[in-house]
């Protein structure tokens, strides 16, 4: 569907085409929001506002009011200056009607923790940032989380946090509709543990060359997973695409 002719598409319009589907109810669904450009690149120095646009913005907000919750790599937290999702009140009505706070929580995915906990991520959330770590995660700063008032979350047995087990400690909090915005790394650990619902990408119209990072990265599927078109927007050149997987991850496969 090309873009509204004259106009910028409305946010419940955006809301309307990004909504969750009804299994989000009762069972986690996990979506990834990322942009690439034509040769594959996620990023152009270091960040992904270069190769994105105002309507990815939009869709990229979008996405975070309809979430109950965002992961994000710990990486991407120092890299990207991550700060508290805050309440919008075009999504006020849109989010009460759907059972949530608010704003969605944040969850941060960390073998290390080796974060700034005096960032406004930590010390000005309207609810306290949950960190998801391993059992084996140093104990001195999952103390220094606990003091600057994160939820620390154990979601693996050795220092790595296990995919599968950072998606059903969320669910268990009642946060079922997930969004993870990156990094490269963490997305490649998603696709690699096969609990991948969603994809929302962005397609950019440029090319960068250079050896930048694609979506995701990390471990090859020895299968790669097939995933099929839900949608496809257009404007202005860019494509904004949601591709979801064949097969629910309780399915046989």
């Amino acid at each position: 569907m090309a873009g509204p002719a004259g106009r910028e598409w409305s946010l419940d319009e955006l809301a309307d085409a990004y909504a969750y589907p009804p299994e989000a109810e009762h069972a986690p669904w996990l979506r990834a929001n990322m942009v690439s450009t034509l040769d594959g690149a996620a990023q152009h120095d270091g960040r992904s506002q270069p190769i994105s646009c105002a309507t990815d913005m939009r869709i990229f907000g979008t996405l975070r009011a309809l979430a109950d919750v965002v992961v994000v790599g710990a990486e991407t937290v120092r890299l990207e200056g991550y700060r508290p999702a805050r309440a919008r009140e075009a999504f006020a009505a849109r989010r009460e009607a759907a059972g949530q706070g608010p704003a969605p929580r944040i969850a941060v995915i960390s073998a290390s923790l080796d974060l700034d906990f005096g960032l406004p991520l930590f010390t000005e959330p309207l609810l306290p940032t949950l960190l998801l770590t391993g059992a084996g995660a140093p104990a001195d700063r999952i103390e220094a989380a606990r003091k600057a008032g994160a939820e620390v979350l154990i979601a693996g047995e050795g220092a790595a946090v296990e995919p599968d087990r950072a998606v059903a400690a969320l669910a268990e909090r009642g946060l079922r509709r997930l969004l993870t915005e990156g990094g490269p790394r963490m997305l490649g650990q998603f696709v690699a543990g096969r609990v991948l619902d969603e994809l929302c990408l962005t397609v950019s119209p440029m090319l960068t060359a250079g050896d930048a990072q694609r979506i995701a990265g990390g471990s090859t599927l020895a299968v790669p997973e097939r995933f099929e078109l839900a949608s496809l927007l257009e404007e202005d050149g860019f494509l904004f695409s949601r591709y979801r997987r064949r097969y629910r991850r309780h399915s046989a496969e």
